[in-house]
């Protein structure tokens, strides 16, 4: 059974929150895959992981690439898992996988200033708890640390 968390941006973008919880993943020896709905966005996320930080950047590629399976972390518009991730990253709405259990966890990142980002998120909380899975629900304070709300 995956546990599933929903972050709701409101403080930071999408941007900002993603580069750390992607750090986390990594510490923990987990390869994540990062769905979005756009190749705009994809494109965007790819340069973006690069330069980040000045002290670090975070090994990844898109599913564009030659070897996808091998990277760490996977930046796709797709539902599959071909890098074998343990948890798997949602943006900009992109839709449960069918197969939720195959994760050790699932992050669904939704923009809090956005209606039609909340409406799909409750969908998506609905959907994830008659599936019987786990699911918490996450919000930023105004110091940026992320706080348990359900």
């Amino acid at each position: 059974m995956a546990e599933v968390l929903f972050y709701h941006l409101q403080q930071q973008p999408l941007e900002a929150v993603l580069p750390t919880l992607l750090q986390k993943t990594l510490e923990r020896g987990w390869r994540a895959v990062v769905q979005v709905t756009t190749e705009e966005r994809m494109a965007a996320l790819d340069d973006h992981l690069w330069t980040f930080s000045d002290e670090s950047f975070l090994p990844h590629g898109t599913d564009r690439e030659a070897h996808a399976a091998d990277q760490p972390i996977l930046i796709t518009l797709s539902g599959g898992n071909p890098n074998g991730a343990a948890i798997r990253f949602l943006a900009e709405g992109a839709g449960l996988p069918e197969d939720i259990g195959s994760y050790q966890r699932l992050a669904i990142l939704f923009d809090g200033n956005d209606g039609q980002a909340l409406a799909i998120a409750r969908d998506q909380w609905r959907a994830v708890k008659e599936g019987g899975h786990d699911a918490t629900y996450w919000q930023q304070d105004d110091d940026g640390r992320w706080k348990r709300k359900a």
